[in-house]
């Protein structure tokens, strides 16, 4: 595999990390199929969604893979009004990343980042290393740190 924008972040920031890959199916993109190959439960695994807010405007929300945004809650955390899911035909313009490979490390734009609270409890969390079929596994305070993230209360459980 080559160096991801979001790899290339991590080696510049020094910041320790491990990738594991797995096989990309087109037709699923879902937490689910993660799941079947990386090392880690679900509680480990982090989604990252991409979000456009009254106020803020666009903000990135990661939150346990099998989980569900709940879009009320997490716009009264991060001190919106209101927000929504950004348009999936918007994602690659705005962040670089396609759907199934979008990571919270090296967007087009440093937009605020969020982070689900109970990723505070963990020795190590995996995100998308910034393409479909790798995760990048790490600390998750040295992701915090890198990306100026916050924690929040923003999903519910399915």
């Amino acid at each position: 595999m080559h160096k991801t924008n979001a790899l290339r972040m991590l080696d510049k920031a020094k910041i320790r990390y491990r990738t594991e890959e797995y096989p990309v199916d087109e037709k699923d993109l879902s937490g689910k199929h993660v799941l079947e190959f990386v090392s880690l439960d679900a509680d480990h695994i982090y989604k990252t969604l991409v979000l456009h807010g009254e106020k803020h405007g666009y903000l990135v929300i990661c939150i346990p893979i099998l989980a569900e945004i709940d879009l009320k809650k997490a716009a009264r955390e991060v001190g919106d009004k209101k927000i929504e899911m950004l348009p999936l035909k918007d994602l690659l313009k705005v962040t670089g990343y396609m759907r199934g490979g979008c990571s919270p490390v090296g967007m087009k734009k440093h937009y605020p980042t969020f982070f689900d609270k109970r990723i505070a409890d963990l020795d190590e969390v995996a995100v998308s290393a910034g393409i479909r079929g790798c995760q990048m596994i790490l600390k998750p305070q040295d992701l915090i740190q890198l990306v100026d993230g916050q924690l929040i209360d923003a999903s519910k459980d399915l």
